[in-house]
């Protein structure tokens, strides 16, 4: 599809909707299941990313081409660094070209890992001569992106000595670093994370386990934000639990300022449904310093509830699939928004009447994507390059359709 058009109908007043497995967690089971090989995997995540790391990881070609997936392109690079005797290209899109892993690197090379650039400084791609971690004590900087914090983590248990991380800045996004570790501790790997040191000890083999892994928080966002925008219906999910690992369960407490109620029942299922007698607020403002990929959701969201929103805390959205901050103030614009923003922060003012059948591009982001769709339950919504939405949720307009959305190919 090179575009499709949303109009607003009527959604069933009670759904069920099932979403694959959490995607950041997919990707550290999978390196972790690289390391030691008997982990039993079940529901995995379908998106791009994964399908692509595991595919690498399977077949470990000497050339290896990650198309967009920017978090296998940082996995990879530590855990192909651990691979002794073995060479590796590691490569990706333009996009991923331009994509900074230099402190990374720089952090794998301290560690005694030989990597080389082979374009430009900085960034992929990259020729790695796999080895063994031969120091035991690192200092990173931590105000970039988690997913350096958490390649090195994945593949800590694997130094002789184990691996001793200490953290300096502040910390951005801190939940995706727990759930690394997090992930360690249900396969039986040991840590400590005190005052911005983190202790992993060398572990050699695990015992057999059995991995259930949560459904996709970030793919949840869109259905809040369709509940709150349609402020009718019900819409019910497995697989997701109360005690999550994953930094963006917080939704369930924002998306109550956003007129959605959340339950939980026996233990592994949801339930959205509108908070009856909701009242919107004047104003909200947001510090997504620890969930950003939940940006784009609330921004669109309270576009659609005209509720004027500040959000802070975005200062990796930059080195995203897009500059997603850029993108949102360009394609928000579009619909008729006054938006104010800064290399780490966008305020919103919707417009009184949102624009109708204007075209929305997409930035070869997924997020842009998804988030835009509930939209489409107000005004007709044309999105370019639907298609990007395998990344992460290719299940995504099938089940908008089983909602009722009423979708249209523009081909």
């Amino acid at each position: 599809m090179k575009k499709i058009q949303i109009i607003p109908s009527d959604l069933l007043k009670n759904s069920s909707i099932k979403i694959s497995g959490s995607k950041s967690e997919s990707n550290r089971v999978l390196i972790l299941n690289s390391i030691y090989k008997n982990i039993k995997v079940r529901n995995l995540s379908k998106s791009d990313d994964t399908i692509v790391l595991k595919s690498a990881l399977d077949n470990l070609n000497e050339k290896i081409d990650i198309h967009h997936a920017g978090t296998a392109m940082r996995f990879l690079t530590a855990y192909l660094s651990t691979i002794k005797g073995k060479k590796f290209t590691l490569t990706g899109s333009k996009r991923m070209k331009d994509r900074p892993i230099g402190i990374l690197v720089k952090a794998l090379k301290d560690l005694g890992f030989r990597i080389n650039y082979l374009e430009k400084n900085g960034y992929p791609p990259l020729k790695i001569f796999g080895n063994k971690g031969q120091i035991s004590n690192i200092n990173l900087d931590s105000n970039v992106s988690s997913q350096f914090i958490s390649a090195l983590i994945l593949i800590a248990p694997t130094f002789e000595k184990g691996l001793t991380i200490k953290l300096e800045g502040n910390i951005i996004s801190k939940p995706y670093i727990n759930l690394t570790l997090q992930v360690l501790k249900k396969i039986g790997i040991p840590y400590s994370f005190k005052k911005n040191i983190i202790k992993i000890k060398n572990v050699k083999k695990i015992s057999q386990n059995d991995y259930l892994i949560e459904s996709d928080w970030t793919s949840l966002s869109y259905f809040y934000s369709i509940v709150a925008v349609n402020k009718k219906i019900n819409i019910k999910l497995n697989n997701f639990f109360t005690d999550s690992f994953q930094g963006d369960s917080i939704l369930s407490k924002i998306f109550i300022d956003l007129g959605v109620e959340t339950k939980f029942l026996n233990g592994s299922e949801i339930l959205l449904s509108p908070i009856k007698k909701y009242k919107k607020p004047s104003y909200l403002s947001l510090n997504l310093i620890d969930t950003p990929d939940l940006a784009q959701t609330i921004a669109v969201t309270c576009m659609a509830l005209r509720i004027p929103v500040k959000i802070t805390g975005l200062q990796t959205l930059k080195i995203k699939e897009t500059d997603r901050i850029v993108a949102l103030n360009n394609e928000l614009s579009k619909l008729g928004a006054k938006i104010k923003y800064d290399d780490s922060s966008i305020a919103i003012y919707p417009p009184k009447e949102i624009k109708k059948n204007i075209n929305t591009d997409t930035y070869n982001d997924h997020r842009m994507a998804l988030s835009l769709a509930p939209l489409g339950l107000i005004v007709p919504i044309i999105i370019n390059d639907p298609n990007v939405i395998t990344k992460s949720f290719p299940e995504y307009w099938n089940n908008l359709s089983q909602l009722g959305f009423n979708i249209k190919n523009l081909n």
